[in-house]
């Protein structure tokens, strides 16, 4: 028997009433919704959405939406693919695909969130926008292992809640952006994520140039999938420079374009990201800078990455801006 698919009205009193918070437009949230949601254990609302999602799905959806937990799809992560073949407008009503939506929105940072929607509106909008987007959901809301997975053009976001303990965002993502064409000027005009260059650009001006010598490498990772985010465990003998060898003003300067590299993401995952970096040590991060990715010649470096034993940032801004992320306690 088929579960009935609540109205839109009751999608988002539910995901308000659990998260014990207020999404948009929320004087419909009651006095009798507020106290459901104190004694309630409180969930990040992206998670509460998701859940609320999951249940208001019928056996045909769950069908193409729902796998175990422990599928092998759960921790794949690329640069522009689909986890499911039907995309969200495909295979969800309306008021479903506003849950989704209102899910994706929420894992971003209120500061952020409008530029990245200018991205994934924009990179989408030849496959029909955002409900070209494909997701799946991995395991139950309730058992301590449940995770939700967005993919489509540049983009991979992961919402679970810590299901997967010891891992930032849930596992590897993905983020990028072609703003105005594939093929980039040397100033990415219009990329919302090329600050991120910019700032560790400036940690490569802050050095001597000896200390340039050993940040300038020959070549990068490259993108091969999942092979992009492995993780080699190693303190030592990574590409670039050891941030443990910096001055402290330098490694100041380091944490804070970590800190800028988390700014467009909501802050349980930036902080838990800070924490799982400093706990296998800031000094065995390395720093490398691909000498052979300069746009432009004008001596600003667009292929980069901070690697340690157990995380990847891996930045490869050419000829567009490609972004790879993978942090965890251990590798």
């Amino acid at each position: 028997m088929n579960t009935p698919t609540p109205t839109r009205r009751d999608f988002i009193l539910q995901g308000l009433t659990a998260a014990g918070g207020a999404l948009m437009g929320s004087r419909a949230f009651s006095e009798a919704s507020a106290a459901t949601a104190a004694a309630a254990p409180k969930l990040p609302a992206s998670e509460t959405l998701v859940t609320t999602l999951y249940k208001s799905l019928d056996e045909a959806q769950r069908k193409e939406l729902c796998f175990p937990y422990e599928h092998k799809l759960r921790g794949k992560v690329d640069n522009n693919w689909h986890i499911t073949p039907k995309r969200i407008d495909q295979v969800l009503g309306k008021d479903q695909q506003a849950m989704v939506r209102e899910a994706f929105d929420k894992l971003h940072s209120d500061e952020y969130k409008a530029k990245v929607w200018e991205q994934f509106d924009a990179d989408n909008k030849g496959d029909g926008g955002f409900g070209s987007a494909s997701i799946a959901l991995f395991g139950e809301p309730g058992t301590g292992k449940f995770q939700f997975v967005l993919t489509g053009r540049h983009c991979t976001r992961r919402a679970d809640g810590d299901s997967l303990a010891g891992t930032a965002f849930g596992g590897p993502i993905f983020y990028g952006h072609a703003a105005k064409s594939f093929n980039e000027e040397a100033d990415h005009a219009g990329n919302v994520y090329w600050y991120q260059a910019k700032r560790a650009n400036e940690v490569f001006a802050a050095l001597d140039g000896k200390q340039r010598e050993v940040a300038l490498v020959d070549h990068l990772r490259g993108e091969q999938g999942n092979n992009t985010v492995k993780l080699s465990g190693k303190t030592s003998g990574l590409d670039g420079i050891p941030v443990g060898s910096l001055s402290a003003d330098q490694k100041d300067l380091v944490r804070k374009v970590l800190a800028d590299l988390l700014l467009p993401f909501r802050k349980e995952d930036a902080a838990e990201s800070m924490k799982l970096i400093e706990k296998n040590g800031f000094d065995t991060l390395h720093m490398a800078f691909s000498k052979n990715h300069d746009i432009g010649n004008d001596g600003v470096w667009d292929v980069w990455q901070i690697e340690g034993p157990a995380m990847i940032w891996y930045f490869r801004g050419a000829p567009h801006v490609h972004c790879w992320a993978h942090i965890k306690d251990s590798a």
